[in-house]
């Protein structure tokens, strides 16, 4: 199978932010390329306009989540929680490449399934961005392919549309395959673009603003996205707080393993949260 070669683009609005992203957490590389340069393809990479073509391509993709669950866990996955492992594993990631310059630099790339490629056992995903979205007066508002907006509600109107242009093609490739209609699928996006920026906020050490902001961004009232945030408080053992979340959609990780749920899953009462996150609490060194 020919490979082909990723190359970086020149610095662009948003190589900052990829690049803080990538020192913060290990498992995401995200490549920019040049226009002039194809799209990388072969030994493993996947275009997201491909997986959202439902064809050979997101069969293969597939085929990597079928084999993972049957080698980790030692039984077959039904195929609709195969597909939803796969949505997963692709959308959370996905998102990062809009919410992640937004967060950093208030600036809103504008990616279609067409200008994405990933390769998921690299953690690498390349990208091509041709416009973004600014606030007025960030210095990046006379660079070509910037589009001003007038103020902070808008620029996150930007990003929920811009997350949206990308994965509704998506979700229109994994949906048959998942047996959900389409609010559950918009539920699973909402929980992507949270639970995503949320982990990268707190490895960045700014967990209290990405909460702030991701509460701003989906306050539960923005079509197609199905819930909002949802941040809650649990009180710890010690009186400290646990921020914690219900799920917009489920995972359907408990037909895999019944009695072992998401911390953020409606199936999981508080005093299991409270006991969970305590215990990850206090396996951080200090």
């Amino acid at each position: 199978m020919t490979v082909t070669a990723v190359h970086p683009a020149v610095s662009s609005p948003v190589a900052d932010a990829y690049a803080r992203l990538a020192e913060a957490y290990a498992g995401l590389l995200v490549v920019e390329r040049s226009a002039h340069d194809p799209a990388p393809s072969g030994a493993g990479w996947v275009g997201a306009d491909e997986l959202a073509a439902g064809g050979p391509a997101l069969d293969a993709f597939l085929a990597w989540d079928d084999a993972q669950v049957l080698r980790d866990y030692g039984h077959q996955a039904r195929p609709d929680v195969v597909a939803s492992f796969g949505l997963h594993r692709y959308a959370w990631p996905a998102c990062l490449l809009i919410t992640v310059p937004w967060f950093l630099h208030r600036r809103v790339p504008r990616l279609p399934a067409s200008r994405v490629a990933f390769h998921r056992t690299l953690g690498r995903m390349a990208v091509h961005v041709e416009s973004f979205a600014c606030l007025p007066d960030d210095p990046a508002a006379a660079l070509p392919g910037a589009r001003v907006v007038p103020d902070e509600e808008a620029l996150r109107a930007e990003v929920r549309a811009a997350v949206a242009q990308h994965l509704e093609p998506v979700l229109a490739g994994f949906g048959p395959r998942m047996r959900r209609g389409r609010r559950a699928l918009w539920g699973m996006v909402t929980d992507e673009v949270v639970e995503s920026l949320w982990y990268v906020g707190h490895l960045l050490g700014e967990e209290q603003r990405a909460m702030a902001e991701l509460e701003a961004l989906l306050p539960g009232s923005t079509a197609p996205y199905t819930g909002g945030a949802g941040f809650r408080t649990l009180a710890g053992p010690d009186g400290g707080e646990l921020p914690t979340r219900d799920r917009a959609s489920c995972c359907l990780f408990y037909t895999i393993r019944p009695d072992d749920t998401c911390v953020t899953c409606p199936r999981t009462c508080d005093a299991d949260r409270i006991a969970r996150l305590t215990a990850a609490a206090e396996a951080i060194p200090s």
